[in-house]
């Protein structure tokens, strides 16, 4: 694989997490840098082990891996995107938008697995090809990093114009992706 393929593999791999990262963004009370950052270096840490894992599960259990993901991948999205449109919701109008200045470690560590368990399948199929593992890796975390980091940033000047309904918005996000994931792995619209 030449690094041009690995670098669009890597952006490709990227753009959920970014989607999900400007969710996070709209919903914190403007995040600085340094939040954003953390932010992008704990989606970027598990998206690059995921294909890593994927990569050592190998041949043996592609199939069961590849069967699954998408399924895993809707839920924990579908979840996590409910209890930030539940949370959203319960404000009521006339009660003062308080955003949260960071979110916990656990909700961004599952929003980022959830949203890297496709990497976890391509490096399953990695494993059958002639590819530098470690490399390809350290290439799709870098590469999430700067996009989820970028995400945040960017959610922090949608967050003040939507107020409360930037968590709900944050929450639609992530079960569209949830959604989309599903529908693609299920291949219902090709």
């Amino acid at each position: 694989m030449t690094f041009i393929a690995t670098l669009i593999l890597a952006l490709g791999m990227s753009m959920d997490a970014f989607a999900a990262a400007l969710g996070k963004g709209a919903s914190l009370h403007r995040p600085d840098f340094k939040e954003a950052l953390r932010t992008g270096l704990i989606f970027g840490v598990i998206e690059m082990l995921t294909p890593l894992i994927g990569w050592a599960i190998g041949l043996a259990a592609s199939r069961y891996v590849m069967a699954w993901d998408h399924w895993l991948a809707f839920g924990l999205l579908t979840l996590l995107g409910g209890r930030m449109m539940m949370a959203g919701l319960s404000q009521t109008a006339g009660e003062p938008c308080d955003p949260p200045q960071r979110h916990g470690f656990m909700v961004l560590a599952l929003t980022a697995v959830a949203t890297s368990l496709d990497a976890l399948a391509v490096g399953v199929g990695l494993a059958f090809l002639q590819v530098n593992i470690v490399m390809t890796a350290i290439t799709i975390g870098a590469a999430t990093t700067v996009m989820a980091t970028t995400g945040v940033m960017v959610g922090r000047f949608i967050g003040p114009v939507l107020g409360k309904w930037a968590e709900v918005l944050g929450g639609v996000v992530l079960i569209c992706i949830g959604s989309t994931i599903l529908v693609e792995h299920l291949g219902w619209f090709s």
